[in-house]
């Protein structure tokens, strides 16, 4: 599919479900069934305004095109998008679409916002073959329902993005990063709580490898007070080391973990985190971002009852847990996203109807 005319025929004409396809890099969710449909024709960037901090994109243009692009007016996608091919030894681009259909935020999150956060507008096709259009191109803009931000995190369940409008902001001047080494999770949880609750502008708090990792940015002259102050509020959680070397794509994409045969992304509260992991069974993995309010966990070896196990586990302290990695058959047989209560389900079934009353688009993906 090339043009959003094309999509929107090829739903219409439909006659039983869809999988839609950008990149194909976030393999993620029970595999869904149905005919392929291929978005990845519609790509490009159809309006950058440096000035006014916007860019317009068809869904299937590449995200690094976009971040290509940004850098030559010395600017970025600030949400930091993780990329998920390593970890689940995908191949394809990953493209801006996927990004915001599944609402993918980097370590930045914790200070700039989510994805979804940073999309303005959409453009895409329900479930009818409906082109629908809501947000704009600018970042004053208010049009009635957001349905901006209920197609962040749908996974394309209820429309088939054609085109996102976003907010870029200015690249960093400078950037370095406090290690503060062999730290146990709680101990961690301290310590980011205490950097975090600081005034000192943390952009990036994760616990990997075993140490606490926190990334300052922006001027370097404020970096490198900011950096100095810091290290003396933190002086009683171990020995801090400076390095401006640490590689932040290792916490945004879980590199850690990508050896491992199943993985899970857990969100809770980050006070939760060493509960989670402790809850874990022996010859786990695992590492925190956001704070410890994002727990990456990962195993060689699990079956449906480990699975249930945790996302009980997690849902018992109000957070949810996602199998991200796993065979196609152990995700075949559970509940890959967390399971919904009974209010929020109602919800997402009457979104659903809504939006997709024919259940054609990526059907079953985020079934229960």
């Amino acid at each position: 599919m090339n043009t959003e005319s094309e999509v929107a025929e090829a739903v219409k004409a439909a006659k039983g479900p869809l999988i839609i396809k950008g990149g194909g890099t976030r393999s993620v969710g029970r595999p869904a069934q149905g005919d392929l449909l291929d978005v990845s024709g519609l790509s490009g960037v159809t309006l950058y305004e440096p000035g006014a901090l916007t860019l317009v994109a068809k869904a299937g243009t590449p995200v690094a095109e976009i971040e290509a692009k940004l850098a030559e007016e010395n600017q970025r996608l600030a949400f930091e998008p993780y990329d998920l091919t390593g970890l689940l030894g995908t191949s394809g681009a990953t493209t801006i679409g996927g990004v915001i259909a599944t609402n993918a935020s980097g370590p930045r999150r914790i200070q700039a916002g989510a994805a979804r956060d940073f999309a303005l507008g959409v453009r895409f096709v329900d479930g009818a073959g409906n082109v629908v259009k809501n947000g704009g191109r600018v970042m004053k803009n208010v049009t009635g329902y957001d349905l901006v931000k209920l197609m962040s995190g749908s996974w394309g369940t209820l429309g088939v993005l054609t085109e996102v409008s976003l907010k870029v902001l200015p690249a960093v001047e400078a950037s370095t990063t406090l290690v503060i080494a062999d730290l146990a999770p709680a101990q961690a949880i301290a310590a980011m709580s205490a950097a975090l609750g600081s005034p000192y502008e943390v952009s990036g708090a994760a616990w990997i490898d075993g140490a606490v990792w926190l990334r300052l940015e922006g001027f370097a002259n404020s970096v490198d007070y900011r950096a100095d102050a810091l290290s003396t509020l933190l002086a009683s959680h171990g020995e801090i080391v400076r390095s401006d070397n640490c590689d932040w794509t290792r916490v945004r994409d879980a590199v850690p973990l990508h050896d491992c045969a199943h993985v899970w992304r857990i969100s809770v509260k980050p006070g939760d985190g060493p509960a989670v992991i402790a809850a874990l069974p022996d010859g786990s993995h695992s590492m925190m971002d956001w704070g410890g309010g994002l727990i990456w966990a990962g195993r060689d070896a699990a079956d449906a009852s480990l699975h249930a196990q945790i996302q009980s586990t997690v849902a018992g302290l109000g957070g949810h847990a996602t199998l991200i990695k796993a065979p196609e058959t152990l995700r075949a047989s559970v509940s890959v996203f967390q399971p919904e209560s009974t209010g929020v389900a109602s919800l997402s079934a009457a979104l659903r109807a809504r939006f997709d009353p024919r259940g054609i688009l990526n059907a079953g993906l985020m079934a229960a």
